[in-house]
């Protein structure tokens, strides 16, 4: 399209952060150390995964670049950057996750496809952009809309990123339009991340954020909008990011059985300390993210050191100061809880984590409950094993 483009090989890709855990090089996959999640509640840019499927695109001519907005609606349109740029901005504090998130935990327990992610493809930012609800207003789509006048009931997200998966053919996903034009959603056309302009692994110029729900939905480098009657049949909405029972296997899968995952479950995890780490007798602080899907908030993160018999409780944090309360109009309704829990080790330890939200989901306790094929959703109860001797914390 003009001013944007989808190159066919890698040479020209952006400078990453030394500290990355490189996952996949082409394309590039890669996740910061567990540690740099809980050094800030707002996860800096070059420190917040990158989950790509081919080349990152470059744009050439800013001003040429457009979206197109088409499909079941009654005015189809062309909007610039500078038309998006004009329209109210808003800024959304959310927490994306990748629905691979804790794969390699899976891995470990029998053989999953997938990136292997360990507790680190997920972070939590500042998205500046207009919503998406006053977007679709431009084309005559009221706000808390169910379907156009010609039946349009999901809104299809195209990006420039070709994959081939898709055959060469653009990445796309596709929301509900009463949630696209739902403006307490939060739906973003976002071109800023932490107070700076998008870069370009992350979208530049102009992507969708999806709050509450996996990342896979949230679309970069946005091409066009279709408004279309029934879900987006491309390849990771149909084949690809369901939720499948361990009995599932290559030979008997049916991918029709199945609705695209949305909102992310509950989810927590240990990243002040490593899996299998040494460490002196005495205190040790315990520190992680606790996130839940669709605007819930997290009313606990329990925290055990003999198996689950007993538990502590940890305390949580949004902003820093700030006193969290959940789903209070304080806090922020689509972001991650940081929380915190000092335990006094005198042998080799377990430590466990496991989350509760508003509706009072709770995580599983065993992985094996939730084993499926391609590894998604790996919300299993967040284990480490701290083992006595010589250590720096």
């Amino acid at each position: 399209m003009p001013g944007i483009r989808g190159p066919s090989e890698y040479s020209q890709e952006p400078p990453r952060h030394p500290s990355l855990k490189i996952n996949a090089k082409e394309p590039f996959n890669a996740e910061p150390p567990r540690s740099a999640l809980v050094s800030s509640y707002v996860t800096p840019v070059d420190l917040f995964y990158k989950r790509n499927h081919g080349p990152i695109p470059i744009v050439d001519h800013l001003e040429s670049y457009s979206v197109t907005l088409t499909g079941l609606i009654q005015n189809p349109r062309k909007l610039f950057i500078k038309d998006i740029r004009s329209l109210p901005k808003y800024n959304v504090t959310a927490t994306l996750q990748c629905a691979g998130n804790r794969r390699t935990a899976m891995s470990k327990l029998r053989n999953v496809r997938g990136v292997g992610w360990d507790v680190s493809a997920i972070g939590n930012a500042v998205w500046g952009g207009a919503k998406l609800a006053d977007v679709l207003e431009l084309v005559g789509i009221a706000n808390l809309t169910g379907s156009t006048n010609l039946g349009g009931r999901h809104v299809e997200l195209v990006s420039v990123d070709r994959c081939k998966e898709e055959n060469g053919g653009p990445y796309k996903a596709s929301i509900p339009l009463s949630q696209a034009t739902n403006p307490e959603a939060d739906v973003l056309l976002a071109y800023e991340m932490n107070g700076e302009t998008l870069n370009r692994d992350h979208g530049f110029p102009l992507r969708v954020v999806v709050p509450g729900v996996i990342g896979a939905r949230s679309v970069k480098w946005l091409d066009s909008i279709n408004v279309i009657a029934e879900e987006c049949q491309g390849f990771f909405m149909q084949k690809d990011y369901k939720m499948f029972p361990p009995s599932v296997n290559w030979d008997n899968i049916d991918w029709s059985s199945r609705r695209p995952q949305m909102d992310f479950p509950i989810q927590s995890a240990i990243c002040s300390v490593e899996d299998v780490q040494m460490v002196k007798p005495g205190k040790v602080s315990i520190k992680g993210y606790a996130v839940s899907g669709g605007g819930r908030g997290i009313e606990r993160v329990d925290i055990s050191l003999d198996g689950g018999k007993n538990w502590v409780e940890a305390s949580r944090t949004q902003q820093p100061g700030k006193h969290y309360i959940s789903e209070h109009n304080s806090s922020d309704k689509w972001a991650w809880v940081l929380f915190e829990a000092t335990i006094d080790v005198s042998q080799t330890t377990e430590v466990i984590a496991k989350a509760v939200d508003s509706a009072a989901n709770v995580q599983p306790e065993n992985v094996e409950s939730v084993w499926n094929l391609r590894g998604v959703l790996n919300t299993s109860w967040h284990r480490v094993l701290l083992r006595l001797g010589h250590s720096n914390l």
